[in-house]
């Protein structure tokens, strides 16, 4: 991120300035923040938009899957992170059955993602089923964030995780549900596990940003999950991935000498207690 274009920046990412910056020809940072302490880190680095993801479920709470995230849960974790976000746009995913029933049951909890949590959109998976759903929010005043290709709530229904859209009839309607996702209001749409040369033509087909992952350096952004970006997740290795730290060993490694350090009287020393 040049710091020219970063000087003509408010301080406050907000929807409208990820979508000048699609205009503009800059990329989009986006990562995963589920507490505080994580947020205000990846917040003072300079992210642009921070995920409170219903990937919660696997990396802090151990499921395999992201269907049992409830509401209760997710209202949590995105009031944690909105405390540690003072620039980050806040986007919080409306967990598993939250949103699927009725438009009215979905406007009504993305309503209490913004009002309880103090997130400032949703984001939720799905094309054209959705698309009534998410004109009901966006038409309420509450922005909304589409997710299209591998759906993880959705994982059940695949049987698999593997890339999405990769044959001409999956692909032709994931392009029409982008179109729909747009037109019903979406101000950016996550494209996930997808052929690079079909996001490429999803990103140019639409005028809101799409923010990758898995799906090529043609988006218009590119999120991942940060505990796996930084490497404290081992089992984890899709071929997206790039670990840009290893906080797995270091913390393996300070733990380690810690407990070496009771064990031997070194800790605590002099200079570490009260006379």
């Amino acid at each position: 991120m040049s710091t020219e274009k970063s000087s003509n920046r408010p301080k406050k990412v907000t929807t409208q300035t990820v979508v000048e910056m699609k205009e503009q020809g800059e990329k989009i940072s986006m990562l995963t923040a589920y507490d505080f302490t994580m947020a205000r880190i990846i917040d003072q680095a300079g992210i642009e938009v921070i995920l409170v993801g219903d990937s919660a479920s696997n990396v802090m709470a151990g499921h395999e899957t992201t269907v049992p995230m409830t509401m209760e849960q997710m209202i949590y974790h995105t009031s944690c992170v909105v405390r540690g976000a003072d620039k980050a746009l806040v986007i919080a995913d409306l967990p598993f059955m939250s949103y699927q029933v009725t438009a009215n049951e979905a406007l009504t909890n993305a309503g209490r993602m913004m009002k309880e949590a103090g997130a400032h959109g949703v984001k939720l998976e799905g094309g054209e089923v959705v698309a009534d759903t998410v004109e009901k929010i966006v038409n309420a005043g509450i922005p909304v964030m589409g997710h299209l290709g591998l759906t993880p709530q959705s994982i059940y229904k695949f049987g698999t995780y593997k890339v999405r859209a990769t044959e001409n009839a999956e692909a032709d309607q994931l392009m029409e549900d982008a179109k729909r996702l747009e037109e019903a209001g979406c101000f950016s749409l996550v494209l996930e596990k997808i052929p690079a040369t079909l996001a490429a033509k999803v990103t140019e087909a639409i005028s809101i940003p799409t923010i990758g992952i898995g799906a090529g350096d043609q988006c218009d952004g590119q999120v991942l999950v940060t505990h796996d970006m930084l490497g404290l997740n081992k089992e984890f290795n899709p071929s997206f991935l790039r670990r840009y730290a290893d906080m797995h060993s270091s913390m393996t490694d300070a733990v380690q000498q810690y407990i070496t350090d009771i064990k031997s009287g070194d800790f605590p020393n002099d200079n570490e207690q009260y006379d």
